[in-house]
């Protein structure tokens, strides 16, 4: 037999966490044809002798809701192996929507996700009203990965309630039937799922909650009442089980999330992060989906693969020189010539001397805990990091800057004021604020390991000037993998399977996730060893000139989407197999 391609003489970790074992792998028409010793002859050959070779990772929590409006490649997640991305999550989203109304939905991503407006406006056609046509522009597109995408309860409540929507208004049941009504039809469509927001942190750009953060009960049942009435789809939400509201908050929040799960009959799944504002709370929420669970209910935590934080740098979107008056003065300089006047000891000195002004509220998106952090400075600032080369994201607390600022004999802002103008003004901090209370990762790695979580909360195209997490596949096979250093990492079968074949069997896509005969043949060749994250840096390639913070990788020999290469040796190709999975 011919086939169109033959990987050969690699280590298969074949995505079901079983022992790694040697074999060839040939593929035809975009499927697994073979595997074992193959003896037919191939178009193409890849030779994987050495290395490593694994499903295609299935990353199910992303926002490239907007970007894959104008970037074919889809990056930077492509270039981490990636070869599937679910869109849609956590309630946010750009369908449907009424011609003409996408101020609204734009100042929703904008506040929440932290995409540039102006990108937004420029990038996104804005051609669609239905949900259904909104998937028909994606599909229209050629892209490098597979994508799938979630039906999201901002835009539904916007399409159907408008301003009363927008207020935080109560759905009335009226409201509720046309909301089960579009979502359902957005089910038939080829929507794998519908997902809503219930967190505090997460604000439209003028500051105010997001529509479905104050959703009622029968509301969001009804919505889960959608997915079983569809017999499919599965249920995503992130809620910090109202953490502003109190300790007495927590029963009455995920009691409406187990009705939630109840309601919808199908898998659901929510955000799990440790909050240094409740430390303990974590452990709760994987007790109630312990006992959810026993009585029959498939509800899963999403679980991160490290810290989630934000980077603080001149060209970043925050950093704590922005609450002082004589560099806002100045922000909006070119990099080069902010940087020669920042090392201007004069106007040091009477940037350091200022008092600080607040950068929430009054309509700004910012949420309260910026200013929580800049007014504890000190306290924070144990847990802020140069990441160093070779980076480390699981830093001993005695290498923050709270300590470089003590060696120094200097204030803890002078320390941070004079390293973000390190070497020339590009220099980021690392400010891990969750899954790091106890300055390590041991706390995360029970979370990774409970029989309930699954790898997510990516976040591939969102927070672009905040945070850079796209690269978690990279991480998870490095730092968990084979560089830990402060405690046990975790085996690489296991590691595989979770962003594999466990994200798949989640998601309901049996035609992935593992390499098996008869599989779509989205396969990565890595070189293990060599394998590598890049330092994070900022990238001017969103529509209008926007900015993004981007992270590539070393060590994947190649990358396959229904048999074809996207990425040779580290470079993107031109290759866009990739489809709208429906």
């Amino acid at each position: 037999m011919t086939f169109d391609l033959k990987i050969i003489g690699g280590l298969l970790y074949d995505g079901t966490g079983h022992k790694p074992y040697r074999a060839d792998i040939a593929i035809k028409d975009g499927v697994i044809a073979d595997i074992g010793h193959v003896t037919g002859t191939a178009r193409r050959e890849i030779d994987a002798d050495g290395a490593m070779v694994t499903p295609g990772f299935i990353d199910i929590h992303t926002h490239y809701d907007g970007q894959v409006c104008w970037d074919e490649a889809v990056a930077p997640s492509s270039c981490h192996g990636v070869t599937t991305a679910v869109m849609g999550n956590c309630g946010v989203g750009f369908a449907p929507l009424r011609p003409g109304e996408q101020d609204m939905l734009i100042a929703l991503m904008e506040g929440v996700e932290e995409i540039p407006g102006v990108a937004l406006s420029e990038g996104v056609p804005w051609t669609w009203e239905s949900f259904g046509e909104y998937m028909d522009s994606v599909a229209a597109i050629p892209h490098s990965i597979d994508l799938a995408t979630q039906v999201t309860h901002d835009p539904l409540r916007l399409y159907v309630m408008g301003e009363r929507g927008a207020a935080g208004e109560a759905a009335t049941e009226d409201d509720i039937r046309h909301m089960q009504a579009l979502a359902a039809e957005a089910l038939r469509a080829g929507a794998v799922g519908i997902s809503t927001g219930r967190t505090n942190v997460h604000k439209m750009t003028d500051g105010t909650d997001t529509p479905s953060r104050h959703s009622t009960l029968p509301e969001l049942l009804g919505l889960a009442a959608t997915l079983k009435a569809e017999g499919r789809g599965v249920m995503q939400l992130v809620s910090d089980f109202r953490l502003d509201e109190g300790d007495d908050a927590f029963e009455p929040e995920f009691a409406l999330v187990d009705a939630m799960a109840k309601a919808s009959g199908r898998p659901l799944s929510l955000t799990l992060n440790q909050r240094d504002m409740a430390p303990k709370q974590w452990r709760a929420i994987l007790g109630r989906v312990e006992k959810a669970n026993e009585r029959g209910l498939d509800m899963k935590v999403q679980v991160a693969a490290r810290g989630i934080g934000v980077f603080f740098g001149l060209e970043t979107t925050l950093n704590p020189l922005m609450s002082y008056e004589s560099y806002r003065a100045i922000m909006h300089l070119p990099l080069p010539e902010r940087v020669r006047l920042l090392r201007d000891p004069v106007l040091k000195k009477k940037i350091l001397s200022e008092p600080r002004r607040n950068l929430s509220g009054g309509g700004s998106s910012v949420p309260p805990l910026a200013d929580m952090v800049l007014d504890r400075l000190d306290f924070f600032s144990l847990r802020m990091f140069t990441l160093g080369d070779p980076l480390d994201y699981e830093p001993p607390m005695e290498q923050s800057l709270y300590y470089v600022a003590r060696q120094r004999g200097v204030s803890v802002l002078e320390a941070i004021y004079d390293t973000m103008l390190e070497p020339d003004g590009s220099q980021l901090i690392y400010f891990p604020i969750y899954n790091y209370s106890r300055f390590d990762f041991e706390d995360l790695k029970i979370m990774m390991t409970h029989p309930h979580a699954l790898f997510g909360l990516s976040d591939g195209g969102a927070h672009v000037g905040t945070v850079c997490d796209a690269g978690f596949p990279t991480f998870l096979l490095t730092h968990w993998g084979r560089d830990r250093t402060r405690g046990p990492g975790l085996p690489l079968p296991w590691l595989v399977r979770k962003q594999t074949a466990d994200n798949a069997r989640h998601m309901g896509f049996d035609d992935r996730g593992i390499l098996s005969v008869g599989k779509r043949a989205d396969i990565n060749v890595i070189d293990h060893e060599r394998l590598a994250l890049e330092q994070p840096h900022i990238r001017h390639d969103l529509p209008a000139g926007g900015k993004r913070l981007y992270q590539g990788a070393k060590g994947y020999l190649a990358t396959l989407v229904a048999g074809e290469p996207i990425v040779l040796d580290d470079t993107l190709t031109h290759a866009r197999p990739g489809r709208l999975i429906r």
